[in-house]
């Protein structure tokens, strides 16, 4: 009932790539082509409908990738029902059970361990194995089984088994393997986006401090001229403010200019002079909220909707809280300010860090028209300002305060859809400026 001769079947499976990827190897199909007219060749009873069959597997097996676009959910189901039945047809046109084409049954075995775990690999290979016995029972009336038929057809049998478990292991370790690289790709991806961070923070960080060097020279020197004009201004106008109304109108203009200019040179010197920081332990949250009161109170028509989300397990930071108040409080207005009078959402948040540094990361998250992004990197720099009646400075001692503090700070954003703020602030306080 079974032929004595078995002939080596080896069939090239198709590879498990991801179905974005295009058809590149053109030589697997040549190969393909080859190994079918190899078949058809060296089979002497082949038949027309052989053919034919042979041409159906060739033919899914060089699309098969098309066919998986085409059905990205169940695509890998129908493949291998598809090579199980051509592979049946085969098998029935060149002489069923005795056929020598039986091996073809390791094409959907094969390509079944490729696609799924190990346990529908073996479900798979369970119903290959029925669908090849089913050509016993056909052949029954005809044929008797002998016990030495039987165990020829459990090696065989045995055999699929054997190249599903195999294959499919070899298969899940390259799957894993490639999973470990991904991993570490995004590791590596994180580990230069922090980096870029860092470099970052320490250009300008080291912006900051030759600029307040200068910035404090500056208004050193400027402060002196400033009181001789504001001395002299006010002496001109209580000597003309009965008998000439214009010059002390003009007296009045050279009193509150040089008061503004005053004001500006303390905002140098806030910047410039180095921030003597009286530490204590506090909680983030009453901080904000003083922050949040303030800008509603410089800003009380403009329709913002606060969304605060803190998280309870908040740890306390060592900081200076008139400062830290001060960082706050600059950023709110800042997105207030963005968002104008028609208002939108700031989404506040404060949640705990635990990787690195610990300590707390604060978020000011605004609806505004965002920071385009040739700006970003330049907007914490002294002087740099897209207001009309602003200097530049207060993002420069915002960023200055939180590096006294051993933090960081940076920004995101995406034009039309606001800006992002993130401040962090470490856990060790005093420990950690001490280092």
């Amino acid at each position: 009932m079974l032929p004595g001769r078995f002939e080596r079947l080896w069939a090239s499976e198709v590879r498990p790539s991801t179905m974005k990827q295009r058809h590149s190897f053109a030589w697997m199909d040549l190969l393909w082509v080859f190994f079918l007219i190899g078949l058809a060749v060296l089979e002497p009873h082949t038949d027309v409908h052989s053919y034919l069959v042979l041409l159906a597997i060739g033919l899914l097996q060089i699309f098969e990738h098309r066919f998986l676009e085409f059905l990205p959910k169940r695509g890998h189901v129908y493949i291998v029902l598809l090579k199980i039945g051509l592979g049946s047809l085969l098998v029935d046109h060149t002489g069923g059970i005795n056929s020598s084409y039986y091996l073809i049954y390791f094409v959907p075995v094969v390509t079944a361990a490729m696609y799924f775990d190990i346990w529908a690999t073996l479900a798979w290979t369970i119903l290959t194995c029925a669908v090849y016995w089913s050509f016993v029972v056909w052949e029954l009336s005809e044929y008797e089984l002998t016990g030495e038929g039987a165990e020829e057809l459990a090696i065989r049998n045995l055999f699929f088994f054997l190249a599903a478990i195999i294959v499919n292991r070899f298969v899940t370790d390259s799957r894993r393997q490639a999973e470990r690289y991904r991993q570490l790709a995004e590791t590596l991806a994180e580990t230069n986006r922090r980096l870029e961070q860092a470099q970052e923070e320490a250009r300008r960080s080291e912006r900051l401090a030759a600029l307040g060097q200068l910035s404090g020279g500056l208004a050193h020197e400027l402060r002196n001229p400033l009181a001789v004009i504001k001395g002299s201004a006010e002496t001109l106008m209580r000597k003309v403010a009965d008998s000439d109304s214009v010059s002390t109108e003009l007296a009045g203009y050279i009193s509150s200019e040089v008061n503004r200019m005053n004001a500006l040179v303390t905002r140098f010197l806030d910047f410039a002079r180095p921030h003597h920081l009286e530490h204590r332990e506090e909680q983030i949250p009453p901080l904000i909220e003083r922050s949040l009161k303030a800008a509603r109170d410089r800003w009380p028509d403009a329709k913002v909707e606060v969304e605060r989300e803190f998280a309870p397990d908040l740890p306390k930071i060592i900081l200076d809280v008139d400062l830290i108040e001060r960082v706050f409080t600059n950023l709110a207005l800042n997105a207030y300010e963005a968002m104008g009078r028609e208002g939108g959402t700031l989404h506040v948040e404060a949640v705990p860090v635990t990787e690195g540094r610990r300590g707390v990361r604060i978020t000011f998250q605004d609806s505004g028209p965002g920071i385009p992004a040739e700006l970003r990197e330049q907007i914490f720099n002294p002087f740099f300002t897209t207001k009309e009646s602003g200097v530049g400075l207060g993002l420069s001692i915002v960023s200055k305060i939180v590096d006294d503090h051993r933090g960081s700070i940076h920004v995101t954003s995406e034009p039309g859809k606001g800006a992002c703020f993130q401040v962090f602030l470490p856990e060790g306080g005093e420990a950690e400026t001490a280092a």
